[in-house]
């Protein structure tokens, strides 16, 4: 079975704090990905990048500081059409980190034998995700779509998605 894990698509990264040129081009790539995996069986994972009030005081927010993704504001919450898809029957993961151990433990518990990724930023959440995905599989088929990812940093996005070719994540 197909996981598609849609990763950190939320006001912030798209038009909030952390946004970027172009970020809003992504949520009908995002919509169609997850039309076309429930038509063919499959599971969505959403993750959400959340922080409490205390951000600045952590080691990220430390290093990055610009408050986002605070839980329970309107930056934290999913971006767009994309926020519509959101069913009963989807698992929704809220990560205090850039990657998840929670997602490794759900998809070594589904035992996926494909993950597709998309989302938001490529070189920070995505990536991690992604090689999280790949160390919890690492018989699955781990799949990164380049059109249906981004980042505000467009060296940091091509050198993410040369990261992961290294490690044997599909990129297309």
């Amino acid at each position: 079975m197909k996981a598609l894990v849609v990763v950190d698509y939320q006001n912030d990264f798209v038009d909030g704090a952390l946004g970027f040129e172009g970020a809003e081009k992504l949520d009908n790539i995002i919509v169609k990905k997850i039309s076309d995996c429930r038509e063919n069986g499959g599971k969505i994972i959403f993750t959400l990048d959340t922080h409490g009030e205390n951000y600045l005081e952590t080691q990220e927010g430390k290093k990055l500081p610009v408050v986002h993704c605070i839980d329970k504001t309107e930056g934290h919450k999913l971006y767009g059409e994309t926020a519509k898809c959101v069913r009963a029957e989807d698992i929704v993961i809220k990560k205090p980190a850039f990657g998840s151990m929670e997602l490794a433990k759900i998809l070594i518990e589904n035992n996926f034998d494909e993950v597709e990724l998309c989302g938001l930023v490529t070189d920070i959440c995505v990536v991690s995700n992604a090689v999280i995905a790949k160390a919890a599989l690492p018989e699955a088929r781990i799949i990164v779509d380049s059109k249906a990812c981004g980042s505000g940093n467009k060296k940091g996005h091509e050198n993410a998605l040369d990261v992961m070719r290294g490690v044997q994540i599909e990129v297309i």
